[in-house]
Formats: structure tokens, C-alpha cells, sequence
């Protein structure tokens, strides 16, 4: 029976093994692989069983679905090989002979595997391939527009309003004085 043996450090040795055509993980309890870790996205993957291939297929999750260090959107998982979502590491295992086992290394004609990525994964936001690509949107600028001064007219009648009120206060003020002036 083939199941899947999470190998991340403080989860080690939680499995789930693959009895029906189609098992989902991910952070949500309507999962049947509930993984709670916050680089796991609510529905991060599915696992299919076609025939004896175990097929992953990644569901627009945030993060990222790796089979040994590469980005899949769809791919058969092997024995032995690592399955990562987000920042937490899987190992198929299966039942039969000659296929490695959570303790056992890698098979020497393995591929080396590379140094894992540190850097902090944030729980939502912009994704790698989005950052890369810089957007998909195109921005065109117009040259005269983009930077020019904004005309606010409100400021402008603010600024009329003012002077007017001014320019009547002093006339009331020079009414006021040749009133008393004439007075005395």
C-alpha cells in the first residue's frame, strides 16, 4: 500500500496512506491529508492513483507543488522521491520490495539534491512566478500625463472664496474707520 510520510522536522513520521483514486491536502480540516502549516495552502494538492502511478497535481496553490526540487502543475510522484508543498517535505513509500523507505537514502543514481530554500514564505500574497514575470498587466505611460501637476479645483474656489471675504472684510474695515473718522 502506498502512503505518503511527511519528512519536515517536528511533523516527521505523520502519514496518509492512499487507499482511494483521489486523496486532497491541505491546511483545511475537509481535507483527507490535513497538513496545518501556514505554507500550505487551503486545498494545495491532489494525489491520483492511475493504475500504480501516484499522480500529484497541484491546486493554484501559493507556494508551490516540487517533485525533488522542481515546480510541478501535474506529475507522476516515484518511490523514494520527495514531495514538497509550501516548505514541508513528503516521501512516497510504498510497500514492495527494493523501494527506499523514509530511513533509507536515496538511490546513488539519484540526482544530488539541492540546498533548501530558507527564505520566509508568507502565507497569501504574490507569488514567485508573478514577481518574475512582473505582471502580467502592461502599463503604458504617457510621458506628458504620468508625472504632471493635478489641478485641484476644489482649492482653487477655496482660494477665491478666501479672497473675496478678505477683500470685503476690508471694506468693512475702511467703512468702519471713515464712520468713526466723521464722527469725532
Amino acid at each position: 500500500m502506498a502512503k505518503l510520510v511527511i519528512q519536515t522536522q517536528g511533523m516527521s513520521g505523520r502519514a496518509c496512506e492512499l487507499k482511494v483514486d483521489k486523496t486532497t491536502i491541505g491546511r483545511v480540516e475537509d481535507n483527507a491529508f490535513q497538513i496545518s502549516e501556514q505554507s500550505i495552502s487551503s486545498h494545495h494538492c491532489e494525489v491520483l492513483l492511475r493504475g500504480t502511478d501516484v499522480v500529484i497535481k497541484d491546486l493554484n496553490s501559493t507556494n508551490g507543488t516540487f517533485i525533488n526540487d522542481e515546480k510541478i502543475t501535474e506529475s507522476v510522484l516515484k518511490p523514494g522521491q520527495t514531495l514538497r508543498l509550501g516548505q514541508v517535505e513528503l516521501r512516497l513509500e510504498t510497500g514492495t520490495a527494493g523501494t527506499p523507505t523514509a530511513s533509507a537514502p536515496p538511490a546513488a543514481s539519484a540526482p544530488p539534491r539541492k540546498k533548501k530554500d530558507s527564505t520566509m514564505v508568507m502565507p497569501r500574497g504574490v507569488s514567485l512566478s508573478d514577481l518574475e514575470s512582473g505582471g502580467e498587466r502592461p502599463v503604458a505611460l504617457d510621458a506628458n500625463k504620468a508625472f504632471s501637476k493635478k489641478h485641484n479645483r476644489i482649492g482653487i474656489y477655496f482660494w477665491i472664496f478666501a479672497g473675496v471675504v478678505i477683500l470685503v472684510i476690508i471694506v468693512l474695515l475702511i467703512i468702519a474707520f471713515t464712520q468713526v473718522g466723521k464722527g469725532h
